[in-house]
C-alpha cells in the first residue's frame, strides 16, 4: 500500500470511529431526564400599574364607592415591636369596615389590599383614582415612645395639608411616608400628572369635603371611640394627595398602649370602630347627594 494511503488511513480511522460513536449515542441513548422543577416568573403589568381590586356590593355603578386602605403590609410591618403589628391591626379594621358597609347595603367597597401584601404609597391613592372612588380612607395605628408611651391613647383623624397643623402631625406624616423608601432613598420619584392650576382647584374642593367627613367621624364616634385631645389634624401624608378624591387618614389608636392595641385587635373593638365609620360614610354621602343632586345616594 502506498505510503500516502497508509498515512491517510491512520488519520481518518479514528475520526470515523468517533463519528460513529456520536451517531449511536444520538439515536439509541435514552432521552435526558426533565429538570426536577419549573421556574415561573410573574412579570409586572406592561403599563407599570398594580392590578385593581374587586369592587364589592351593589352591581349598580351609580352607588357611591369607598376605597379602604389598610396601611403598611408585606415587608413593611408598620408600628409595633411586638404583636399585634400595625399591618395586621389595620387589615383587621379594614375588613371589619368592609363587612359593615356591605351589610348595610347601598355602598360599594374596594380594599387596596385584603391580605399581607406591600403597596407603595402612591399606588394606594392611585387605586382610588383609577376606580373613580367617591371617598378614600387610609387606616393606620400610631405608636409613642419614651416614658409615657404606654399611656398614649386615642384616635386621630387627618386631612391633607402641605404643612402639618403642628410638629406632631408632621412627625407622624414623615413616619408613614418613610414606608415608601428604603434606607432613606425614595422608591418612586414624585411627579404631577395634571397642571398645577387644575390640581390646586381640585384639591381645594376635595379638602373641603375631606374636612366635612372628618367632622362626621368625630360626631358619630362620640361616646363610642376614644379620641385624642386634638382629634382632627392636618399633615402632608402622601396617600392623601389625590387631587380629585376626598381622602382621610385615621390613626385608630396607639399600638404602644397594650390595652388600646388589644381593644382594636379584638372582634368587639373592630366592630365598634367599623360601625362608627360606616355611619359617618352614609351620612357623608347623603349630604353630598342633597348638596349637588349627585349619584351619591347610599
Amino acid at each position: 500500500m502506498p505510503r500516502r494511503l497508509v498515512l491517510l488511513w491512520v488519520v481518518l480511522a479514528p475520526l470515523a470511529m468517533f463519528g460513529a460513536v456520536l451517531a449511536a449515542d444520538r439515536w439509541f441513548a435514552p432521552a435526558p431526564a426533565a429538570p426536577p422543577y419549573v421556574l415561573r416568573i410573574t412579570l409586572p403589568p406592561a403599563e407599570g400599574e398594580v392590578g385593581l381590586p374587586p369592587i364589592l356590593g351593589p352591581l349598580d355603578a351609580s352607588r357611591p364607592l369607598v376605597v379602604v386602605d389598610a396601611g403598611h403590609g408585606g415587608h413593611d410591618p408598620g408600628a409595633g415591636s411586638t404583636n399585634p403589628k400595625e399591618k395586621v391591626l389595620t387589615l383587621g379594621l379594614a375588613l371589619a369596615l368592609r363587612d359593615a358597609l356591605l351589610a348595610g347595603g347601598g355602598v360599594r367597597v374596594a380594599l387596596t389590599r385584603s391580605d399581607d401584601r406591600y403597596l407603595a404609597l402612591e399606588e394606594r391613592s392611585g387605586i382610588a383614582r383609577r376606580l373613580h372612588a367617591d371617598l378614600f380612607l387610609a387606616l393606620h395605628a400610631d405608636s409613642a415612645s419614651g416614658e409615657g408611651a404606654q399611656f398614649a391613647r386615642g384616635a386621630t383623624i387627618y386631612t391633607l395639608s402641605q404643612r402639618g397643623s403642628d410638629e406632631e402631625a408632621n412627625r407622624i406624616a414623615r413616619s408613614e411616608n418613610a414606608a415608601d423608601s428604603v434606607n432613606g432613598v425614595a422608591l418612586k420619584p414624585a411627579g404631577d400628572a395634571v397642571s398645577a392650576i387644575l390640581v390646586d382647584l381640585s384639591q381645594r374642593r376635595s379638602a373641603s369635603q375631606s374636612s366635612e367627613f372628618a367632622q362626621l367621624i368625630l360626631r358619630e364616634g362620640e361616646g363610642h371611640l376614644v379620641f385624642r385631645a386634638r382629634p382632627i389634624e392636618s399633615a402632608a401624608f402622601v396617600v392623601l394627595k389625590s387631587p380629585d378624591v376626598p381622602s382621610v387618614l385615621i390613626e385608630a389608636g396607639y399600638i404602644s398602649n397594650r390595652d388600646e392595641a388589644a381593644r382594636l385587635a379584638s372582634l368587639s373593638g373592630r366592630k365598634a370602630f367599623a360601625a362608627v365609620l360606616a355611619r359617618a360614610i352614609r351620612v357623608y354621602f347623603a349630604r353630598q347627594a342633597m348638596a349637588d343632586g349627585s349619584r351619591m345616594t347610599p
